[in-house]
């Protein structure tokens, strides 16, 4: 019976862990290296530990309805997109709120975490820290890794010939990057063109003389800001799209999401992006079209090699003068504290069960949390796997046998080995993904049986953004509160930007109820169909 839990790390997936374990009645530790709560989401200046954070500006690119703990929303008047210094806020609220902090070990580094010589009786591990220089060694039942994807930079140096023997300009990674002040009036060139090469190219295009962005896949820039001025991922995120997702040919959904990405500019125009492309990504930026359509910021092909003071591309091009060549091309996952016999076992989230559990291991009483990439909120998959788990821990839900599980890990995991700082690999659809893993956890919420006896709520559910707190609607864990804040989520999209009251179209709450009511047919005929079919999988999206 696991009874003590080790949580390495205090980021947002060992938070949820914490508060998960004591949930289930178990006896959680938490490790942080650091002195405070937060993870990468703690802003500091200094770089010299290497530990990664976000830079000075940031602001999140998922809206807090989408992203919030499921049973503790954001302060109504928090605006929808955050700054770093808001999201830690939250932590801090989240954290005294349920009284995690006294599970909390700060300033504590996992050095190693072993199975037990008798390990495939107990299934217990032996952890040692350091702690002020003092090691000392815990036996726990359970470990939840809780460490995330941005642990170590990928810094692929031998794809790029010239750059650390010929080019005498600087190179960093952009684990490194603060601000602006040390690259203005140089000529950047960004390598990469994720979320964070998108919002470093146009942070950089303020101060710097001039940013090139090396791209080397087809990209679709979409906005936060979407239809009449709410959030992209509430409008986007529903299960009724979802379900469209499901029930039409995957070229006609194709089709359909291209078309909406031109409806704001034409990618081929920029450079971005064909609707021929076989493979592509999407990244959350509005002000990139901008910087391209000025010239402030200008695309180019992957990187050849380099020069002494110049960069090469693909198509045969060359810019010159170089000063600073910045790599966003993202993180590796090495786990160094886990003994070599364990690391092996995974080299990717697709090595693991439901992304989380190793399935050769004797006992499963290793989790990994976090390792996810979804097109969603990454906080709310780690919260439902931390649910999902403690309550495997606690004996209330069952793993499928080892052989069950390696074949559903053979099945979903690439053929191919890819780039380790291909996001792909990780990309999961938000919403199969989280109803995934609530339907094992017992909390995934019936839309047929909401229509039988809640019909408001189900149309929330349904045609409204797929938010966290409908995974607290049933099963353990329910929250009284999970209704009401599915019914007034857009009020709390709408109050923070109440600050100047103008008069509005009475008529639109009326043509809201009318279209909610016409919905009704469609939403029982996909209730019908999605309860008569097997649970949907992982349905790779990419972005």
């Amino acid at each position: 019976m696991v009874r003590r839990v080790a949580v390495i790390g205090a980021g947002v997936g060992g938070l949820a862990s914490v508060k998960c374990c004591l949930d289930e009645g178990l006896e959680p530790t938490c490790f942080e290296r650091s002195e405070d709560i937060g993870g990468v989401w703690r802003y500091t200046d200094s770089v010299d530990d290497m530990r990664t954070s976000v830079y000075r500006s940031v602001i999140t690119n998922t809206s807090k309805e989408m992203s919030c703990f499921s049973d503790f929303p954001f302060p109504e008047d928090f605006p929808s997109y955050l700054p770093h210094s808001l999201l830690l806020e939250y932590f801090r609220m989240y954290a005294r709120h349920f009284d995690l902090l006294q599970h909390i070990l700060f300033k504590t580094t996992v050095l190693s975490v072993r199975k037990r010589p008798d390990f495939a009786t107990s299934g217990q591990w032996e952890v040692v820290t350091e702690t002020d220089g003092v090691h000392e060694s815990h036996i726990f039942d359970a470990v939840m890794v809780c460490t995330g994807h941005y642990q170590e930079p990928y810094l692929p140096l031998d794809s790029f010939p010239g750059i650390d023997t010929r080019f005498k300009g600087q190179y960093l990674h952009s684990q490194e990057y603060r601000d602006v002040e040390a690259f203005r009036g140089k000529r950047v060139l960004v390598v990469g063109i994720g979320n964070t090469g998108g919002d470093l190219s146009v942070e950089l295009s303020r101060v710097a003389a001039k940013v090139f962005l090396s791209a080397r896949s087809s990209t679709w820039v979409v906005s936060r800001v979407s239809s009449h001025g709410f959030p992209f991922d509430m409008v986007s995120t529903t299960r009724f799209n979802h379900f469209l997702d499901w029930l039409l040919p995957s070229a006609l959904t194709r089709r359909i999401r291209f078309r909406k990405f031109n409806s704001w500019f034409n990618h081929a125009n920029y450079g971005l992006a064909s609707t021929k492309s076989s493979k592509f990504k999407i990244i959350v930026n509005e002000e990139l079209p901008f910087c391209l359509l000025s010239g402030t910021v200008v695309l180019k092909p992957k990187v050849k090699e380099f020069t002494e003071s110049s960069a090469v591309f693909e198509d045969g091009t060359t810019e010159e003068n170089i000063d600073v060549v910045l790599f966003a091309t993202g993180y590796i996952f090495p786990f160094p504290f886990l003994e070599e016999s364990v690391r092996s076992l995974f080299d990717d989230n697709r090595s693991l069960y439901k992304a989380i559990f190793p399935p050769q291991l004797e006992k499963p009483t290793l989790s990994i949390i976090g390792l996810i990439q979804l097109t969603g909120s990454i906080m709310v998959g780690s919260e439902m796997q931390a649910r999902w788990v403690t309550g495997i821990f606690a004996g209330w839900n069952k793993l499928p046998p080892a052989s069950r599980m390696m074949a559903d890990v053979l099945k979903r995991k690439p053929p191919v080995k890819r780039n380790p700082s291909e996001r792909e690999n990780l990309k999961m659809s938000f919403i199969s993904y989280t109803d995934d893993i609530a339907a094992c956890a017992g909390v995934k919420p019936s839309v047929l049986r909401l229509l039988l006896t809640d019909p408001r709520l189900a149309l929330a559910v349904f045609f409204g953004p797929c938010t966290p707190y409908q995974y607290r609607l049933v099963g353990r864990g329910a929250w009284s509160g999970a209704r009401a804040a599915i019914l007034t989520q857009w009020l709390r999209v709408l109050k923070p930007l109440r600050t100047r009251v103008v008069d509005e179209d009475s008529d639109c709450c009326s043509g809201w109820r009318w279209m909610c009511l016409l919905a009704l047919p469609a939403a029982l005929t996909a209730g019908f169909l999605l309860s008569g079919r097997p649970r949907l999988g992982w349905g790779l999206q990419a972005g």
